[in-house]
């Protein structure tokens, strides 16, 4: 039987005691009401996310070269993972961070041209905690597709801003996406999305609240500020790459001003919480997305960004929650970015798929300092059809040597012929990975780009195709724009499916000197027939080119690596008129009947929005 009479006597003694703290705490800001119920609401999470930052870039890790006192912090206050591994490349490893289940079975298969964007079918990290009544956030760079039901609105994530790309060309004031608006940035881009990131959390305050920060860098174009850049011009490193004539020293230069950069930002993200007084009640995960993007000391490991090797695929690992995890943990079992979902949902008690759907597991019992047996098993990477396995022990590296990670992080020793079991082994299910992979990625390949599955739809040269002279401006499709259109015969096309039909007003973005004045630009429809082996042209839009826009490329004084392909500049909107697009799959392309001069105009995406009915 229930004894009403203690449950009462508790309950008053409880709010005795809250009254009490009430009292006593007038003076000074008000403790969230959120933090007062320790124990029995679930945490906010913020998840801080480094683009092309080595395991060797934090001074946590023994690097001189920098100091990076507030990531540092989180090892000291939480639990720092010694064998925490992601892929060889962003957008895979953002894509296994969110689902869990390995990069090629959610569609990812690559960085560019649509191969980043994950499968719609995928749920993600962002979904659960969404349905489970967090205010969810995203600041930064996305990397897993642009256009719905790939963005990430529609991803579990109620606010975003920042970029969809791979990769930005400029990080000073640049244009970016907020909650699917064009918008121009302000100031250096870290900073900007670390700005968004507090003002959400400021906002939800006295809400639950999961923020995912993907800060832009240190990835290239390497643009730091001068007051950053300044303690690390001329600077000679004491800790060199383990081939010291690989390393390029202007590149380290930049990227530990960057690093610096970041560090002082998530600083400030860290005293917003201490201020607001939810440091107690948020769990804090810091991690980069692959190994470092250039030679650099990496604590001699072998291998950089997309390479399968130890140094391209270990990353940082800091986890921090205070009163939950204990502080100054150091964890050695092997651990990945599919197992972030199902471990950071278990600690906020958010309900997730578990079970086959899932390729990692939770590790929240290591981080509570639990004695969980942490099983072995093979933590595969893949990139490129080469693929390397990590056991508790040992790494299988593409060629099928084998190392004891321990005690040759470096992988200098091949001792496959000390265990010939173990080498056959892994060598078999290696093998096996490869062969479900290379199936799996040939399947999603043809995924043509969505359009009408949102009220408006941006088609980026990125995902574009050029035909004849034309070319783009960068040797990497992310940040890039088409260049030498020099014959009325050049196009431009789109692979795409349509989800709704109707009429929908074309603009293209573009820039014409004076002398191409008056050329004509047209985009048009051709439809599939029944079985793909042809095409019909379905419908046409098309504008003249009235007014000249020939603007200059974006200052490059701040980019601290010369010669780089990174080239920015600004774009005009000219509106080609209306099209009645059909549901079903197509080719829109992009003319230019008539060409006025020598070079017609530089495309740098068109837009297409519905206009019903």
């Amino acid at each position: 039987m229930v004894n009403l009479p203690a449950i009462l006597r508790c309950f008053l003694a409880a709010l005795t005691s809250a009254l009490f703290l009430f009292m006593a705490m007038e003076s000074v800001a008000e403790e969230p009401i959120q933090s007062t119920v320790a124990g029995r609401r679930q945490p906010n999470v913020v998840i801080f996310l480094a683009d092309d930052q080595g395991w060797g870039d934090l001074s946590c890790h023994g690097n001189t070269n920098l100091s990076t006192p507030n990531i540092d912090s989180l090892a000291r206050d939480g639990a720092a993972f010694e064998n925490f591994y992601v892929c060889a490349v962003c957008a895979p490893t953002r894509a296994e961070f969110l689902t869990g289940r390995y990069h090629f079975r959610t569609g990812v298969s690559g960085v560019t041209e649509g191969m980043g964007r994950i499968n719609p079918g995928e749920t993600t990290m962002a979904d659960y905690f969404q349905r489970s009544g967090y205010a969810t956030g995203c600041f930064g760079k996305w990397h897993n597709g642009t256009q719905s039901p790939y963005h990430p609105m529609d991803r579990g994530f109620d606010e975003f801003y920042g970029f969809t790309s791979g990769h930005w060309g400029h990080y000073f004031s640049p244009p970016l996406d907020h909650n699917r608006r064009r918008v121009k940035g302000n100031g250096y881009l870290t900073d900007d999305l670390t700005e968004h990131a507090m003002d959400f959390i400021q906002r939800h305050q006295h809400e639950r609240f999961f923020c995912y920060v993907p800060f832009n860098t240190p990835h290239s174009p390497f643009y730091v500020d001068d007051d950053w850049y300044a303690r690390f011009d001329g600077y000679v490193p004491s800790m060199r790459h383990r081939d010291p004539d690989k390393e390029d020293l202007p590149t380290t230069r930049a990227v530990l001003a960057m690093c610096e950069n970041i560090d002082w930002n998530v600083g400030r993200v860290l005293r917003q919480l201490d201020r607001l007084q939810l440091s107690r009640e948020t769990i804090i995960v810091y991690f980069s997305d692959n190994g470092p993007n250039s030679f650099r000391w990496n604590g001699g490991m072998k291998g950089k960004k997309a390479t399968v090797d130890e140094g391209g695929l270990r990353s940082p690992l800091l986890v921090r929650w205070p009163s939950r995890i204990p502080s100054g943990e150091s964890i050695t079992e092997v651990v990945g970015a599919i197992d972030l979902l199902p471990t950071i949902s278990e600690l906020a008690t958010v309900p997730a798929a578990a079970g086959t759907a899932i390729d990692g597991r939770s590790f929240a019992g290591l981080l509570r300092a639990q004695s969980t047996a942490w099983p072995d098993r093979n933590l595969f990477s893949q990139w490129r059809d080469r693929v390397t396995i990590r056991t508790n022990r040992f790494r299988l590296d593409e060629r099928g040597s084998l190392f004891i990670i321990s005690e040759d992080r470096g992988q200098r020793r091949d001792i496959s012929d000390r265990y010939p079991e173990v080498t056959q082994r892994l060598r078999t299910a290696a093998e096996a990975y490869r062969v479900e992979a290379r199936g799996a990625l040939a399947n999603n390949m043809d995924r043509p780009f969505t359009v009408g599955y949102a009220a408006s739809t941006t088609l980026p040269a990125r995902d574009g195709t050029p035909h004849g002279n034309i070319r783009r401006s960068s040797k990497a499709p992310n940040n890039s724009f088409f260049v030498h259109w020099t014959d009325p015969s050049d196009s431009i096309t789109w692979d795409v499916q349509i989800g709704q039909a109707g009429r929908y007003k074309a603009t293209v973005y573009y820039t014409c000197p004076e002398p191409n004045v008056g050329a004509t630009i047209r985009l048009s429809l051709n439809t599939y027939s029944d079985d793909r082996a042809r095409t019909r042209n379905h419908s046409s839009t098309e504008a003249f080119v009235t007014e000249a826009f020939d603007p200059p490329q974006w200052d490059k004084t701040k980019e601290r690596v010369a010669e780089s392909h990174y080239f920015v500049k600004d774009f005009k909107p000219l509106t080609l008129g209306r099209l009645h697009l059909p549901e079903g799959r197509g080719v829109l392309r992009l003319t230019m009947p008539n060409l006025v001069g020598q070079r017609g105009v530089d495309v740098h995406s068109i837009e297409l929005e519905q206009t019903f009915p």
